[in-house]
């Protein structure tokens, strides 16, 4: 069981997630480096939580699998909407409602721990070096936990629900060989998606508020060059009254040249 919990941390928080994550901030990231970490946390213990949650125990039938569901949802596929079965639409929609019932609680769990984890870590640092400063303001907990809830309820359920029918088709018309490729992009490219989905609405609840962006050069150098900017221009302006004097006064040399004369 131990192995089978670190397998996803490794596939699916540093491998898919994480990257998916970054892509999806500003700078890619770098500026937001707490957020990210934050995201790391709960989405540590999201997996660890879901693999006791859906993965099968060995020996166990879909018999014993559909007897731990709710009364209410004894009739509906027990692992995912699609799985193959004489299950009605309305059964399988159950499964969806259910799975997302599931994801829903384990996500606000995670927020909460996890986020708690990431803010106490944050506070304990700042307690052993007074000068550290975190860039972003740290993520309100019972937002960040409501936001995980939702996230995972409707997204990540979704894209599990749709994830397992692809999969289904594919094992129909595919080589073994193939069809685990396909499964391995497939399930990248899935944490990808979801690491990217919860920035944006992150993002749109207000839960991760980045601070606003720092000018491309301290104030220190932007006055100073701005200052060298005027003294530059100041210079331009002397160089050209200077010329400007200069022809005057060859202009009157040369009257005070000509013969008595010939001045009129």
């Amino acid at each position: 069981m131990i192995l089978k919990s670190w397998h996803p941390q490794l596939q699916k928080s540093v491998t898919a997630c994480v990257p998916g994550d970054m892509a999806s901030r500003r700078n890619f990231g770098l500026n937001e480096l707490d957020f990210v970490f934050s995201e790391l946390v709960v989405g540590s213990i999201l997996n660890f939580l879901l693999m006791y949650l859906l993965a099968r125990t060995a020996g166990a039938g879909d018999a014993a699998s559909s007897g731990r569901h709710p009364s209410i949802f004894t009739a509906c596929p027990p692992t995912h909407m699609f799985e193959p079965g004489a299950y009605g639409v309305f059964s399988r929609m159950g499964t969806f409602v259910y799975k997302g019932t599931l994801f829903a609680a384990v996500g606000f769990v995670a927020g909460l721990v996890g986020t708690a984890i990431s803010n106490d870590l944050i506070k304990i640092r700042k307690k052993m070096d007074p000068n550290f400063q975190t860039p972003n303001k740290p993520p309100p907990m019972p937002l960040n936990a409501l936001i995980w809830a939702v996230h995972m309820g409707v997204s990540s359920n979704f894209r599990y629900q749709t994830l397992n029918g692809i999969e289904f088709l594919l094992a129909k018309g595919l080589l073994s060989f193939l069809f685990k490729s396909f499964v391995v992009v497939l399930r990248c490219l899935n944490n990808v998606l979801g690491g990217m989905s919860f920035v944006v609405l992150a993002r749109l609840t207000g839960s991760q508020a980045a601070a606003a962006a720092a000018p491309p050069f301290p104030p220190s150098f932007s006055a100073a060059a701005e200052l060298e900017q005027q003294q530059q221009q100041q210079q331009l302006v002397n160089e050209e009254e200077k010329e400007e004097v200069g022809v005057r006064e060859g202009g009157a040399a040369a009257r005070n040249a000509l013969p008595a004369d010939k001045v009129k």
